[in-house]
């Protein structure tokens, strides 16, 4: 009998051990897997942290850029437009009291239609400059043509290009923006890369559009993030960015600089 207790007891006690064993090994478990998806939600948490911190700061650069053109303009109207208009008041005034003679007559006359030339001059460069009439009338392909060939003509730089742009293949905003990255970087490349040379290339390989530009400046190092994420960059990326896009810049220092911007299929 007292054998039957005690194989009876060892059995309890097998069993206790194995329940408390599961038990165990259960709870180890809900550890494990709470921990798991912990560490999953932080970096999910982290990731769209960094998504929101890149977001503000494309955001920023776009206003920032926006800020720096409306100061340009204004700058502009001021200095071209708004000085040439008092000359004509100026002279206009003179007219207006009627007490010239003949020779001095001509000589108001002449100048206001001389300020009145230049001015008509300057609002039209100003206009050019915020949409330029040819890409709204013939596309990008034509507007590059033109923007290169006026840079090849300042001999700030010499352009090589060979645009195969299908027509219409980007909508019209979208072709700003890729008009407005080639200007920002032939501007880098003449301001801040002294660079002699560059070349720009556009092809559409499998329904996307891949644009290329090159320059023989001065190139930086690549490792140097603060270098690469300038004002001029970070509006660049901002554009590619609403183009739906994505870049690849190659660099090094006093070895040119590189740029492979990609659209993918934007029909």
């Amino acid at each position: 009998m007292e054998e039957i207790f005690s194989n009876e007891n060892q059995v309890i006690q097998v069993v206790l051990i194995g329940v408390l064993m599961l038990l165990l090994m259960g709870s180890a478990l809900l550890i494990f897997f709470f921990l798991s998806r912990k560490k999953i939600v932080e970096k999910e948490l982290e990731k769209k942290s960094l998504e929101i911190t890149h977001q503000r700061e494309m955001i920023s650069s776009i206003i920032v850029t926006q800020e720096k053109e409306r100061k340009r303009i204004a700058q502009d109207l001021h200095d071209d437009i708004s000085s040439k208009l008092n000359v004509i008041n100026l002279n206009a005034n003179l007219l207006k009291d009627g007490e010239l003679k003949p020779e001095e007559y001509l000589l108001v006359n002449d100048t206001i239609l001389e300020a009145t030339d230049k001015t008509l001059e300057s609002a039209r460069k100003i206009a050019h400059n915020l949409l330029p009439p040819i890409l709204d009338k013939f596309g990008l392909k034509d507007a590059l043509e033109e923007l290169a060939d006026s840079f090849n003509n300042s001999r700030k730089i010499k352009i090589e290009y060979i645009l195969n742009y299908p027509k219409d293949f980007l909508s019209s905003q979208s072709e700003l923006h890729m008009f407005r990255i080639v200007q920002e970087l032939i501007n880098n490349s003449i301001r801040h890369g002294k660079a002699k040379n560059s070349s720009i290339n556009i092809e559409i390989i499998n329904k996307n559009l891949r644009f290329t530009y090159i320059d023989n400046g001065k190139g930086f190092n690549q490792n140097n993030l603060d270098h690469q994420k300038g004002l001029g960059m970070k509006n660049i990326e901002s554009r590619v960015s609403l183009l739906n896009g994505n870049y690849q810049i190659k660099s090094q220092k006093d070895k040119g600089f590189k740029i492979i911007i990609t659209i993918i299929n934007p029909s």
